[in-house]
């Protein structure tokens, strides 16, 4: 169905209203807003200043138009301002700004802030009927404006760095400031590794430990205190002797990661002085502290956040579109991949459960009451961090390599294995150069210290190489056997899916080979089957962003301008279509959705009459392989055609730049995780298989892909997965991704329809959570 036709006279106000500060990403929300709005025939207007430009009305208030958001995603904060507004706290405030909503005839609020600014929204939706009778009895609207504003529609989005609001896994903000903190941890770590120093690092989170946990992960850090989880009685003797214990090992650095609402167990605050203070005087280790405070908060928005806005801003409009008198005001929710709608006031109460739950002293029911995103990170950092190497031994040999081309994020996967495994007991192996190592003995074990570092590396430590087992397969059984390999983790793109199939299929000649398998998707491409998403995805799309960023801003104050930029990915369209979001494409050109030189016309036609407005850039995506014959060139040469005398073109092929770099946060949690996660799961699986004395493993779910699926990490045999695989284009033949496609041409100004048929449902969050 066409959206445009369901509702002729919908208005809907964008408003942010963060209650407490500003976060990155909130403008690719408002510019969402504003643009599908917009697209179903609905006036939108701007509220600036949040709920003060709300009480204020006048000039606070203006129609926005489709220019008026252009050129805003790579900008950080917000374009139309937010501000503490003790009027609107007040009666006689919400009266004001009930009466300016009304004289526009505004019945549809959206307000992107955190749960203060969201709670006020609910409130002022609550008593709309009793402000619009205020209004009437003083005369300051008349009874039809009182009529055509019977009833007052609210949908939200969170914006919060800290991450700190129940019922989402991310809020808009949250994956720019990791990105902040990140890049201050890498630059600190290497210059402390030279001095052998202890860093200590405080970020925000007041209330909530998500940034230090998720840092605390991705940096591979000593030791986090988060509030939501006081260290145990007698912490201090504990901290100083695991960083004692790291110093033995060999390591030149430790990190300890503090949020500033860290406290014990009898509430008193833990602070960085104190931290450093106690290392210095018990250990007399040279000790540096810094707090990175506002930093956070600023820069450029990462393609996470962009992309989560520009979802989050979609939703909302159809929620408003959707919303009755009846509908309870709702939030709308990021779950896994799935943009999911929650009630309201249900996640405010949630949030102040765990509050409620710190204060009591209920740690573990707080850690439960954040969300399964957050307490997964919890559970994969207590592994990693607070436990001792197993003194006895499990005698079992678990052998890791990577397979295909390297990406970040794959070093992060392997120490996060080698970790867990030599926790459980177990003895572990590296295999250097992929399947080819594998066959001509190039093993070796690999230690606790060996993969100290490797969190923060982008690459393939291990080495990594695209030849497939299938001709190699005695050898690499001879190897198994002589190695006394008793199961396989496989990190890597689409040659360690087929890899592993072809390992399955060898155990019917080869013996060796009945092994349980886990295969983890590592790919730039995001090609693999059974995952929606795949390690190194994320830094390369965060490459690709901000080189469309600079690429643009590089014809500022020059005449109009046209980039054509090609990216990786080989058949699979994921790069091109999910940078086409993060950076405003006007197209994005993939082999899963076939095109003609039709569809080319159109495109032109479309981008000339857009630039002869006052837009003054235009930026075209081409996957490298989504056409032999309209390649890069062909494009770059029609459009330089078309567009002569409106704009000129430029083109750009980033190539083997996507690949490399240190691995954004996103990857590095995601790597650590699925290594983790990987291991556990062999460990119970040669359980299962061992039988008189040694391990068979010749069942379908013994050889499995890890993936991530909609909301969780799930293991799905490979043999299954063959059907759902395109084998000649290298692709999943279903891939969730292609119906945001509809979403990046409608905020491009194409007059398309656009697919409601999966529309996301109202959810609870309290009866998910099963704890309130």
């Amino acid at each position: 169905m066409v959206l445009r036709n369901w509702l002729q006279n919908l208005h809907t106000s964008s408003s942010s209203t963060s209650h407490l500060t500003l976060c990155m990403s909130m403008n690719a929300a408002v510019r969402a807003t504003v643009r599908v709005g917009i697209y179903t025939g609905a006036k939108v207007y701007f509220v600036h200043e949040g709920y003060q430009g709300l009480v204020d009305g006048g000039d606070h208030i203006c129609l926005a138009t489709w220019e008026s958001v252009s050129m805003m995603l790579q900008l950080g904060g917000t374009v139309i301002g937010s501000a503490r507004c003790k009027d609107f706290r007040t009666k006689e405030g919400r009266t004001k700004a009930a009466c300016n909503l009304v004289k526009l005839g505004i019945t549809n609020l959206c307000v992107i802030g955190g749960d203060g600014s969201l709670t006020g929204a609910n409130e002022f939706r609550s008593e709309w009927s009793e402000l619009l009778q205020i209004l009437l009895k003083a005369g300051k609207i008349t009874a039809e404006e009182a009529r055509r504003s019977s009833h007052l529609n609210i949908v939200g989005m969170v914006g919060s760095i800290d991450n700190d609001f129940c019922g989402t896994d991310m809020t808009i903000g949250t994956d720019s400031a990791l990105h902040r903190i990140i890049e201050v941890v890498d630059a600190i770590t290497t210059t402390a590794q030279s001095h052998q120093r202890a860093f200590i690092l405080e970020v925000m989170g007041r209330h909530c430990g998500y940034l230090a946990l998720v840092t605390a992960l991705a940096s591979g850090a000593d030791w986090v205190f988060i509030p939501e989880m006081p260290p145990d009685d007698g912490w201090e003797d504990h901290l100083c002797r695991r960083l004692a214990n790291q110093r033995s090992m060999g390591y030149r650095l430790n990190v300890i990661i503090v949020a500033e609402g860290a406290m014990d167990r009898f509430g008193k605050p833990i602070t960085c002085d104190m931290v450093k203070n106690l290392v210095t005087k018990k250990l007399g280790f040279d000790t540096r502290s810094t707090i990175l405070g506002h930093v956070q908060r600023g820069g450029t928005p990462s393609a996470f956040d962009r992309i989560l806005g520009s979802r989050m801003g979609v939703e909302a409009v159809m929620a408003l579109l959707e919303a009755t008198p009846d509908t309870p005001a709702c939030v709308v929710s990021l779950s896994g991949n799935q943009a999911i709608r929650l009630p309201l006031m249900e996640c405010v109460q949630v949030t102040k459960d765990v509050t409620k739950a710190m204060a009591e002293g209920k740690f573990e029911e707080a850690v439960k009451l954040r969300g399964k995103s957050f307490e997964n990170n919890w559970n994969t950092y207590k592994l990693l961090a607070h436990v001792s190497p197993a003194e006895v031994k499990s005698n079992i040999n678990i052998a890791i390599m990577n397979v295909g081309a390297p990406c970040a994020g794959m070093n992060a996967a392997v120490r996060s294995a080698v970790r867990i495994g030599i926790l459980q007991g177990h003895n572990m192996l590296a295999i250097h150069d992929g399947f080819e190592g594998l066959a001509h003995g190039n093993i070796e074990p690999i230690s606790w210290a060996a993969v100290g570092n490797w969190t923060g590396q982008g690459g393939s430590n291990l080495g990594t190489k695209r030849m497939l087992p299938a001709n190699i397969m005695e050898e690499i059984s001879l190897n198994i056997a002589k190695f006394n390999i008793h199961s396989l983790i496989i990190i890597g793109g689409f040659e360690a899916f087929v890899g592993g199939l072809e390992l399955v299929t060898g155990r019917e000649k080869y013996e060796e080979l009945c092994i349980p398998i886990v295969v983890i998707p590592a790919t730039v491409s995001n090609n693999v089957p059974g995952s929606d998403f795949s390690i190194g995805a994320d830094t390369a799309l965060n490459t690709i962003t901000s080189t469309c960023d600079r690429i643009k801003q590089s014809a500022a104050g020059t005449k109009r301008r046209v980039f054509i930029i090609e990216t990786m990915g080989g058949y699979c369209g994921y790069l091109a279509t999910m940078a086409g979001l993060a950076a405003g494409a006007d197209a994005a050109y993939i082999y899963e959705e076939p095109f003609g030189i039709h569809d080319l016309e159109v495109n032109v036609e479309h981008l000339v009459e857009k630039m002869k407005t006052t837009v003054k850039r235009g930026l075209i995506l081409r996957n490298e392989k989504c056409n032999s014959n309209y390649t890069t060139d062909f494009i770059f040469n029609l459009y330089t055609e078309e567009g002569k005398g409106v704009f000129d073109c430029r083109k750009n092929v980033l190539g083997h730049m996507q690949q490399g770099g240190t691995p954004s946060p996103f990857d590095r949690n995601f790597g650590t995780k699925m290594g983790a996660k990987s291991v556990l799961w062999l460990t119970d699986k040669l359980k299962e298989c061992y039988r008189h004395g040694r391990i068979f493993a010749n069942t379908p779910d013994s050889a499995c892909v890890l993936g991530m699926r909609k909301r969780a990490l799930v293991f799905q045999p490979l043999a299954e997965l063959k059907n759902n695989t395109d084998f000649e284009h290298r692709i999943p033949k279903t891939q969730w991704w292609l119906k945001l496609r509809p979403i990046l041409k409608i905020l491009a100004k194409y007059k398309i329809s656009l697919d409601i048929s999966e529309k996301a449902a109202m959810e609870s969050v309290i009866k998910k959570r099963g704890i309130v």
